[in-house]
């Protein structure tokens, strides 16, 4: 498949856990599974190497089969691959995008914004402007100000928007705040805002986000893809109903930190093969896992 210059960034998009087997390495035919369900249950597309497949705790061996077990599903079924990238340092994250050249399959990086170093905003803006002219890959800006401690407000945001290279921006502020409405009231031309937040994905697609890069979306992705075909289609009641259900499935899912609780319910299912997460996550109460099992038994059907 040819790669997407002006691919946009739409519906909603699985960060997909990294299974691990018995021996503790990840277990790649069960992420090849994985991300084949994901896509049909609905998902437009998947990520690789996000916060959610634990990406702080695969070394560099791991974090390519992660990407060439993606992109090959990816190719099979012509959906696209948004693989996470970035760091604190902008000349390091520049030679990680250019490592994600000469791969179709990849249709974007999805870039932190520079955590811990806490840069100015006008700091941020010179990071990505720096990236996206690098970047081999369009840009989706990574804004997750309880992760990063640096919070963007809405017109350093259109900036980023406005720059060649950068297409859209996963928005996780923790809610929705006056930035984020203002925001999705004045969006460049060609950015998407897709919702980061998985319990507040419903209102944020009621205001125009376009859609999602939803851990929760491993679970029920036929729901979630429903959730966002309803608001884009106008069909209200049927929105409102779904996101109300879906926002208390991802509240018990991110009960404990994320992913835990996610694996722990797919290996109950039977979709991967054990629960385990690496040191210094924990894995996830049976409280956990009984409480959302309880919940998507109750699931409001799609149609």
């Amino acid at each position: 498949m040819a790669q997407d210059l002006h691919f946009t960034p739409r519906g909603i998009h699985v960060p997909l856990v990294t299974p691990f087997g018995a021996d503790g390495r990840p277990d790649l035919d069960a992420l090849d599974a994985l991300a084949h369900s994901v896509l049909d249950g609905g998902a437009a597309g998947i990520v690789a190497l996000g916060t959610t497949g634990e990406v702080g705790a695969l070394d560099p061996e791991e974090r390519a089969a992660v990407i060439d077990t993606c992109a090959r599903v990816c190719r099979r079924r012509g959906a696209p691959l948004i693989v996470g990238a970035g760091s604190g340092a902008t000349a390091a994250a520049a030679r990680e995008l250019a490592a994600l050249a000469g791969r179709p399959e990849i249709a974007a990086a999805l870039v932190i914004v520079p955590a811990f170093v806490r840069p100015s905003p006008e700091g941020v803006l010179a990071h990505f402007e720096r990236l996206a002219a690098e970047s081999p890959v369009p840009l989706i800006v990574y804004h997750i100000p309880y992760r990063t401690g640096r919070s963007l407000d809405a017109a350093t945001l259109r900036a980023l928007g406005a720059l060649p290279g950068v297409i859209g921006v996963k928005h996780a502020v923790g809610g929705i705040d006056q930035d984020t409405v203002a925001l999705l009231g004045d969006l460049p031309d060609d950015f998407a805002v897709l919702a980061g937040d998985d319990t507040f994905v419903s209102p944020l697609l009621a205001l125009g986000a376009t859609g999602g890069i939803l851990a929760s979306a491993h679970l029920a992705t036929d729901r979630f893809a429903a959730l966002a075909d309803a608001w884009h289609t106008g069909d209200i009641p049927r929105a409102r109903a779904l996101g109300h259900h879906l926002a208390r499935l991802s509240t018990l899912l991110f009960a404990e930190p994320n992913p835990a609780v996610v694996k722990a319910v797919l290996h109950a299912q039977g979709r991967i093969p054990t629960p385990d997460v690496r040191l210094p996550l924990l894995p996830a109460s049976e409280a956990s896992v009984k409480a959302v099992t309880e919940v998507l038994a109750e699931l409001v059907e799609p149609v």
